[in-house]
């Protein structure tokens, strides 16, 4: 869920953006797109539409990905594509938390994502992934690959089990039958090391994850070192940075930990990050489909090179020279080493004797001034009878090539940035919406999408519905509850407006909320000041969104089936509700949270509706 915020940034803005990401020798020329298949439930910083909420439910127009996808191909037509799931709708675990209980249904369920990927959007996608970060079934993969086969998808390739090297690598060596279909060993956060068992397998070896460190100038020496090392300590020959653009909102888990900054479509601003041009050093002057040389890749004062060639006669060298404590990612720890300022001689031959000048690029990560020098273009180096030497500083990457095709391209300085507008309203009255989902409402347990109700007389035929009604097969510890949060994360006095729909007699629910102060991984545990009204005709206001911390309840006459109009103001330590434009509390004193987003949810996996939002 971390594109959330890209899809409503306003032309020009958006486009400049994607261009910095896909376009070839532009910026970040990326060669992968990673996403996620949409399962319904949380999967870091928010949670992502299924395409089958239910069993007799299909719709390939949900989300940001098809779109995101489509933008990428738009620019590189040879962009790879991998599918990957996190979490999947309830059903097809038939009520337990696991997806391989019914392993055709969940092979059904996937090879449908590809098929509509292709049906509706033109695209082909070239990787699936198994389950992340949690256990593999042997025997779902091998019905993966009959399944996809059998739907003439034999050139999707499968990718495992993006965890860790083991037991994935050992269970091929035993099992034959597994060895044949799967294509790729993917590990995650693989510190740039790899396993015997892996290598044994005789198959690519991918760091199908890594990165997802805060996109400073130390974020881009992690970057730096790993895509070098990745191949030099571990053999893998290709890294996969999550995440692509940091556009969710920064106080949610792993704030800014994409190659970019787009986390403000209200105002247009985004921020082209050091690791953009990092990135470009490999991905401007080499393609899926080159190849590694088996060269020892360790440099004498400490640092490290790859060479990768076409096999056409065109030659690529990079260069990083990071040193221990400018190169910290995220995870795992990183052993102590030293870097040294160095002269390097490199000695080309066999087809590459003939080499006579390489295009030089060139970036330096200043710490001392903060004024980095990201890829320069350089005076040619000459190289004499198969030798040319460099001097190499410390914290430095250069790029050494035979091709004449790269390109530092700049858009103008996007609009300054600016705080989320602080009087805000949305009434959902949108016929034909481009996307499921209305603007910047961050789902972080369930699913809020645009909903025609046909029946209504009028006043609320377009509103935004809660739709999943049985918890999915989680990735992480969903809440019991729904909610979607939007807004400023500095907010603290507030009034929040909502008229509210509950669908489920009896027992259904729903809130509205001031300074929600969690999400993502972390929603469980989410505090603020919660207005909530029943389907029995109690109201309760709470101090969380468990319901634990009750501050206040009584009756409020509530019922489902109609329209109610919920208004929560909350000014320094007192707040007070109304139901119906008329006072149902006051005088609640809160303390802590002291800020946050606004949001609103339901009490449980229920169907509900919410029209005419407005936060001041």
């Amino acid at each position: 869920a971390t594109s959330r915020l890209l899809v409503n940034y306003q032309e020009p803005y958006r486009s400049q953006i994607l261009d910095y990401l896909f376009k070839p020798n532009f910026g970040a020329s990326l060669h992968i797109l990673k996403v996620e298949i949409g399962g319904d439930a949380q999967s870091t910083d928010g949670t992502e539409p299924s395409h089958m909420h239910y069993e007799n439910d299909e719709n390939y127009f949900r989300g940001y990905e098809w779109w995101l996808m489509k933008e990428a191909k738009k620019r590189n037509p040879k962009i790879k594509l991998i599918g990957l799931p996190w979490a999947f709708p309830g059903w097809i675990g038939k009520g337990e938390n696991w997806p391989y209980d019914y392993p055709d249904i969940t092979a059904y369920y996937i090879v449908s994502w590809i098929l509509g990927a292709k049906q509706y959007h033109g695209l082909d996608i070239d990787y699936i992934g198994i389950w992340n970060e949690r256990a593999f079934s042997s025997k779902y993969i091998k019905l993966l690959r009959y399944t996809l086969d059998k739907h003439g998808l034999e050139q999707v390739r499968i990718i495992a089990s993006d965890r860790l090297w083991e037991p994935i690598s050992f269970v091929m060596m035993i099992d034959s039958e597994l060895h044949g279909v799967v294509d790729v060993i993917g590990a995650h956060y693989p510190g740039t090391k790899t396993v015997q068992n892996a290598i044994l397998t005789g198959k690519k070896l991918w760091s199908s994850e890594d990165y997802s460190t805060f996109n400073n100038d130390v974020g881009a020496g992690c970057w730096a070192r790993i895509l070098n090392q990745n191949y030099v300590n571990g053999n893998m020959t290709s890294t996969i940075a999550w995440n692509l653009v940091a556009s969710y909102y920064e106080e949610l888990p792993f704030g800014r930990c994409g190659l970019m900054t787009a986390q403000e479509p209200w105002s247009g601003h985004y921020k082209v990050e050091s690791p953009i041009w990092i990135t470009a050093h490999t991905t401007q002057f080499t393609q899926p489909g080159w190849s590694y040389l088996q060269v020892d890749g360790h440099l004498e004062g400490g640092g490290s090179f790859v060479a990768l060639t076409d096999g056409l006669g065109n030659l690529t060298i990079i260069i990083e020279t990071m040193s221990h404590n400018h190169s910290k990612c995220i995870r795992p720890p990183l052993p102590n080493f030293s870097v040294i300022p160095q002269r390097a001689t490199f000695y080309l031959r066999g087809s590459f004797y003939m080499v006579e000048t390489l295009q030089v690029w060139h970036s330096r990560l200043d710490f001392e001034s903060g004024k980095s020098s990201l890829f320069q273009q350089l005076h040619p180096v000459k190289v004499w009878k198969g030798r040319f030497s460099l001097d190499l500083n410390v914290d430095e990457v250069y790029t050494l090539t035979t091709l004449k095709t790269g390109w530092k391209c700049e858009f103008p300085e996007p609009p300054p940035p600016q705080p989320f507008p602080s009087n805000y309203r949305d009434d959902f009255n949108i016929r034909n919406p481009p996307f499921s989902e209305a603007p910047n409402f961050a789902d972080q347990t369930g699913v809020f999408e645009y909903f025609v109700n046909a029946s209504d007389p009028g006043d609320h035929v377009f509103t935004l519905r809660q739709v999943v009604v049985q918890r999915p097969i989680t990735w992480v510890s969903d809440a019991d509850q729904t909610i979607s949060v939007i807004g400023n994360f500095k907010w603290v006095n507030i009034t929040v407006t909502c008229d509210i729909y509950i669908e489920k007699p009896r027992d259904g629910g729903v809130f509205i909320a001031a300074r929600v102060d969690n999400g993502g991984i972390y929603v469980r545990r989410t505090k603020g000041v919660f207005f909530w009204v029943f389907a029995d005709g109690s109201y309760r206001v709470t101090g969380d969104l468990a319901g634990e911390e009750i501050l206040m309840k009584g009756l409020a006459g509530v019922r489902d089936n109609a329209w109610h109009t919920l208004t929560l103001n909350i000014q320094g330590n007192s707040a007070s509700g109304l139901l119906n434009g008329y006072p149902l509390w006051e005088n609640v004193t809160v303390s802590k949270p002291g800020n946050g987003w606004a949001a609103l949810g339901t009490r449980s996996l229920e169907f509900a509706q919410f029209d005419n939002f407005h936060v001041e």
